[in-house]
């Protein structure tokens, strides 16, 4: 029973918008997911940290939930910010049950558990001052309250995080979603997000007491990460 994350898979199934077009490591990148996550068994548990589909809508999101529910096991997902087909919880089970797709489970204003160990998280965003727009803090103080919730609901004791947008890189931080993490004893936090020449500005490690883990999928040459091998 093993725990595993990725982000950033941003299927194109259903839209005209495959990563290849960009080169580098995302060249084939389709083959390198169908690869990577193949060590995925049905007992394990797999988190999605957001920007999973380029389609405009749950109906045109169909092909890429049909491949990520082929992943065997449970998928736990977060938004990302180029989710558009994301509206509510209800519309995506539905979705899910007219198309026969299993064991997808949405995190947002709540938590699930890996045996002991609560599994929390929201989108995140980044969100500085002096460049912030009125929609930039509506959204920024709606993250911080799913963030919050979802922390809540985990109970007492050590804690992991996943976020969409990091919390912190070279250049940045976040002091309010710093701060929650710190509260509420979160121990791990993974994140995506950054692609690329952006992977420089990745910070991994300790961070003011908080262990930071980048799980974009190029950054992860398409492999999940695992996070306990369950053995």
């Amino acid at each position: 029973m093993a725990l595993y994350a990725i982000g950033d898979l941003h299927l194109s199934l259903g839209a005209d918008k495959p990563m290849d077009v960009f080169g580098g490591a995302w060249q084939g990148y389709m083959e390198k997911l169908r690869l990577g996550l193949s060590v995925i068994t049905p007992e394990d548990t797999t988190v999605l940290a957001g920007d999973l589909s380029w389609a405009l809508d749950i109906s045109r999101a169909r092909e890429d939930f049909a491949f990520i529910n082929a992943i065997p096991g449970r998928k736990i997902i977060l938004k990302g910010n180029h989710d558009y087909w994301w509206s509510t919880a209800a519309k995506f089970y539905a979705f899910c049950k007219d198309n026969g797709f299993e064991n997808m489970w949405i995190l947002n204003n709540n938590c699930y558990f890996y045996e002991d160990i609560p599994i929390c998280g929201t989108r995140g965003w980044f969100f500085e001052e002096e460049r912030h727009t009125p929609h930039d803090g509506k959204v920024f103080r709606r993250e911080l309250m799913r963030l919050e919730a979802s922390l809540k609901a985990a109970g007492e004791g050590r804690k992991l995080c996943f976020l969409h947008y990091p919390p912190v890189y070279r250049g940045y931080n976040c002091p309010e979603i710093l701060a929650l993490l710190r509260q509420y004893g979160v121990s791990d936090c993974y994140y995506g997000h950054l692609h690329a020449d952006s992977h420089k500005l990745a910070i991994q490690g300790e961070y003011e007491g908080i262990r930071l883990h980048m799980i974009s999928a190029d950054w992860l040459n398409f492999h999940p990460y695992c996070i306990f091998s369950g053995k």
